[in-house]
């Protein structure tokens, strides 16, 4: 699936250009911010599956969720690209454009409600529930492998694999013209894994949605995303098309996180990159190239100005990539 064509010069669906999310704390009895996301350019075309990767802590998950609407973005701005018709003679509004399908199938769904409540609470909440919703609802659980008799149970009475259809099913009910994925599959055993790409893939294909994939997992986004993003402390370091980045990393940080995939091949070993000292702190991060306290390749000209990876879908953000003459010590 990750050969998704991605047409030249097409419109972006999603444009998220300097996107700042900050948040204040206190420690020791002082006042401080956590850098959260910081300056975070990112373009999502239609119907593209593109993948955000990094660190746990890495600000991915605050990066989606200021994206759906649920956090507030300190500055800068997210814009979708106005849609055709709302179906409804008004403007669109951004839960009609973006839904989150979240990491944990079940504290994401309220445990009280029945099955066919919770898919078709999003339709309610937009006054869209109509005399045809039972019916609609029973038609969105079998899109999603469910039978149209599983609306009148409960969550607690399924597994997690079906649970996270039941999930999907609700964030397809309003027929978004982009979905939201926050590690939808981390949860999972490696068979159900599968089988949720697989629907996810086979609805993508059918509603025509363009998908945004949250990910720590490299095997995963390399079967599943057509670009992808990577994110350390809060900025984007790297960018490009997904087997460019991951075959043939500019970025140390990304080179890191590739080495540490088991090869698919079988007899074949990667030089494992081990990256030294903690992760920085949000709070405090580092001047600079915020990957310079952990990079091998590090000189005094990463401790000033950030480097830029210039252009959005195709760039990384460093002074010294990779391919040219510096290696690991």
């Amino acid at each position: 699936m990750s050969d998704q064509a991605e047409p030249a010069g097409r419109d972006a669906l999603l444009s998220v250009d300097g996107l700042v999310v900050q948040f204040p704390t206190r420690s020791g009895g002082r006042r401080r911010t956590v850098h959260a996301v910081d300056g975070v350019d990112l373009v999502v075309h239609p119907r593209e599956t593109v993948g955000v990767v990094g660190e746990s802590g890495c600000g991915k998950s605050t990066l989606v969720r200021t994206i759906l609407g649920l956090t507030q973005p300190t500055s800068g701005s997210i814009t979708f690209a106005p849609a055709a018709d709302d179906g409804h003679g008004g403007r669109r509004p951004r839960e009609r454009d973006a839904q989150m399908v979240f990491q944990d199938p079940y504290s994401s769904i309220n445990p009280r409600m029945s099955v066919g409540d919770i898919v078709a609470e999003p339709l309610r909440v937009q006054g869209i529930y109509d005399a045809d919703g039972p019916a609609f609802v029973r038609e969105l659980l079998s899109l999603v492998g469910m039978e149209p008799e599983h609306a009148e149970r409960y969550p607690h009475e399924f597994s997690g694999g079906q649970r996270q259809r039941i999930g999907i099913a609700r964030a397809i009910a309003l027929r978004p013209r982009l979905l939201l994925l926050d590690e939808p599959v981390s949860a999972l055993d490696v068979s159900i894994q599968a089988q949720v790409l697989n629907l996810l893939a086979d609805l993508q294909q059918r509603f025509s949605m363009a998908q945004l994939f949250v990910s720590h997992d490299l095997s995963v986004v390399r079967f599943v995303c057509s670009r992808v993003y990577v994110m350390y402390l809060g900025r984007i370091v790297e960018s490009g098309p997904t087997d460019q980045v991951l075959t043939r990393p500019r970025h140390p940080y990304t080179a890191a996180l590739v080495s540490a995939v088991p090869a698919s091949e079988p007899g074949h070993k990667r030089e494992r990159i081990v990256l030294t000292g903690d992760v920085p702190s949000p709070v405090n991060p580092p001047s600079g190239c915020r990957f310079r306290t952990r990079c091998w390749r590090s000189t005094a000209e990463c401790e000033q100005d950030p480097p830029m990876s210039g252009d959005v879908e195709n760039g990384f953000a460093c002074f010294h990539p990779l391919g040219t003459d510096q290696g690991p010590a």
